[in-house]
């Protein structure tokens, strides 16, 4: 009997995602758990795996936006692979011929409306049409270019729209009729403007892919335009406001210099900040319970655990994987998973079970030399404790001035539920764990 490969949960909020590309082939057999296809959400892209073994019968195609629960492949557990299939130009150019454009299922367009262009055909294999999405093959067809000419800057080495809108800006690529047409779903046309004897010092080579007047367009990446739509969401369906503290960390800092070697050679991982944060914030959530609930219709919902969120910064985006139950964790715990959770965010293999449930989030711009921000909450979570840079200042220290090494600290926080008092309170108990460390041990 089949069993129906399902789009899986992926977290509050998150309702659809991107077939990026499929591991295995239509007929293929496949084991039970083997990475089948990968995902791309607004948070992060992660492998689906098989949920039985069999023979993978394919239903959507690479570049398909596909929601969450929807069928997109089945899996014959008693099915045997079948012979070869022909090629899908061969197969294509019958239809093509006679009609202009290929049926719904055969062909290369999405839907089958529009024909594979002999560029794609000559590719010899480089770049077959298969690998490319369905947005991606229409670009290629409409710019007359050749795939197989083309630099793939996306996951694995894919050809992504940016690198066909470049292609065509730079004028490379061309396909076997040597023609190259810029659409408005692609890059703008440049306007024509009358020959200058000197190029100004302005002027931008042609392989930047910059048009003649400084300027280029590339369309928005999927994962680019989700997060958007989700800040642009919390800021109308949340009454933000932020507070802020500053916090003396000299005793911290002296901590991890007296203890940092000591702790890697017991438990094999380094020493952070973000341990002494995670534990600060786990214990004050603790105290002020309300921060980490959400606010649920007319309801308020508690939680009696702490799944942390913590931001991690990737070359597509921002990514909030969750670390779960970091209210049970150990310092050395919570730097291990950190620093596990940003290696998966970054290489793309974060699980999908790991991309929600979050609770409360933690957010460091200090890392890239942020001195102050107002971060923007999660929804539906209540709040997200944003850190900063370290600067050392003169500060009052009984009756003297001592340099002391500080951060700023922002707290935004759902004034809907979480009145202003109880978020100022709870900044404040963060600060106190974090300038006196034995309270955090003492949990006091």
């Amino acid at each position: 009997m089949p069993t129906n490969v399902v789009v899986p949960s992926m977290g509050e909020s998150v309702t659809e995602a991107v077939l990026l590309r499929w591991m295995k082939k239509d007929g293929d057999t496949v084991a039970a758990d083997e990475p089948i296809a990968e995902l791309e959400t607004d948070k992060a892209n992660a492998d689906l795996p098989a949920p039985a073994a069999g023979v993978l019968r394919t239903v959507k195609n690479p570049g398909d936006t596909v929601h969450v629960g929807e069928t997109i492949a089945r899996i014959d557990e008693g099915g045997a692979k079948p012979a070869a299939k022909a090629a899908p130009a061969e197969a294509a150019k019958p239809q093509a011929a006679a009609a202009g454009a290929s049926p719904k299922g055969q062909g290369y367009g999405d839907g089958g409306a529009t024909a594979a262009p002999p560029s794609l055909e000559k590719a010899g294999g480089t770049t077959k049409p298969e690998d490319l999405s369905p947005a991606v093959r229409k670009a290629v067809a409409e710019g007359g270019l050749d795939a197989s000419k083309i630099s793939g800057t996306g996951p694995g080495g894919r050809i992504t729209k940016e690198d066909v809108a470049a292609t065509i800006a730079a004028g490379t690529g061309a396909g076997g009729n040597g023609s190259v047409d810029a659409t408005k779903d692609i890059a703008p046309p440049a306007t024509p403007k009358a020959a200058s004897p000197s190029p100004g010092p302005q002027s931008q080579p042609p392989s930047s892919g910059y048009e003649s007047d400084g300027t280029k367009r590339v369309p928005m990446s999927k994962i680019r335009k989700k997060i958007a739509e989700n800040l642009v969401r919390a800021q109308q369906t949340a009454a933000i406001l932020t507070t802020f503290n500053e916090v003396d960390l000299t005793e911290i800092m002296a901590i991890r210099g007296k203890y940092k070697e000591r702790f890697n050679e017991v438990h094999g991982i380094g020493l952070g900040l973000m341990s002494f944060f995670v534990r600060a914030t786990v214990l004050a959530l603790k105290e002020f319970p309300r921060v980490n609930a959400f606010l649920d219709g007319d309801d308020i919902l508690y939680h009696d655990y702490v799944h942390m969120g913590i931001a991690v910064s990737t070359d597509r985006g921002l990514a909030v994987p969750v670390m779960r139950h970091a209210e049970q964790l150990s310092f050395a715990k919570i730097e291990s998973e950190i620093k596990r959770l940003a290696g998966a965010t970054r290489e793309g293999k974060l699980a999908l079970s790991e991309l929600g449930g979050g609770t409360f989030t933690i957010t460091n711009g200090g890392v890239f030399g942020s001195m102050l921000s107002t971060p923007i909450i999660n929804p539906p979570q209540s709040g997200i404790l944003g850190m900063h840079n370290i600067v050392k200042r003169p500060m009052v220290i009984g009756d003297k001035i001592e340099i002391r090494q500080m951060m700023y600290l922002a707290l935004s926080y759902d004034h809907r539920m979480v009145d202003g008092k109880e978020s100022v309170s709870f900044l404040v108990r963060i600060k106190q764990y974090l300038e006196d460390p034995s309270r955090l041990m003492l949990e006091i």
